[in-house]
């Protein structure tokens, strides 16, 4: 068994022993959410993302990487959704930031968003675990009392239409990496830190 499948297994356990089947699937999801939001491009990879569990931060890619594993494990069909949006257009993240975000956000090419379909009672619900709750304090876009039945909330607007892919998909999800990506990450990151104090 290799560690990274231990780390998994170990916080499956920790999620899910002694919880009915709702119960489960709300911690799973609690748990994930409360992993630090923060962009690491690194990460956003099908075969590097259970890192985000050694790291303690991560992005909706490899969050909801991490989520559609769990909740396999739970016997829940799980698919991708992906949806584009712009950062220049994510007023609940850069609201209020410093010139330089803002100007980085406004340069950023379309991107996309990942999130999670989960089938639940013949539904396939929205189920996206991308804010921790202590970005919640700044106004940011967090779902904090998820009932494991309903739809949750996008953390951003969407640009166009979902597209839904299979989990066998995953490495179709690719990181930006040039260098005006790579700078604005790096000022959201420590945008997103000083939120999390407020």
């Amino acid at each position: 068994m290799s560690l990274a499948s231990s780390i998994v297994d170990q916080k499956f356990d920790r999620w899910t022993r002694g919880k009915d089947a709702v119960a489960a699937r709300i911690s799973v999801f609690e748990g994930i959410r409360e992993i630090p939001y923060a962009v690491i491009p690194h990460l956003i990879d099908a075969e590097r993302y259970i890192e985000i569990l050694s790291l303690g931060r991560g992005s909706c890619s490899p969050k909801h990487f991490l989520l559609c594993e769990m909740f396999r494990r739970l016997g829940l069909l799980t698919l991708f959704v992906v949806v584009p949006f712009r950062w220049g257009e994510r007023a609940e993240v850069v609201a209020d930031s410093p010139e330089r975000l803002l100007e980085l956000a406004d340069q950023m090419p379309l991107s996309h968003h990942l999130a999670c379909r989960v089938e639940i009672e013949g539904r396939l619900v929205l189920v996206d675990a991308t804010m921790d709750s202590a970005l919640a304090g700044a106004e940011m876009p967090v779902n904090l009392d998820w009932d494991g039945f309903s739809d949750t909330q996008l953390p951003m607007t969407p640009l166009g239409p979902e597209e839904i892919f299979h989990p066998s998909e995953a490495y179709l999800m690719k990181p930006r990496t040039d260098a005006t990506s790579l700078a604005f990450y790096d000022e959201l990151n420590a945008r997103l830190e000083d939120a999390r104090r407020i």
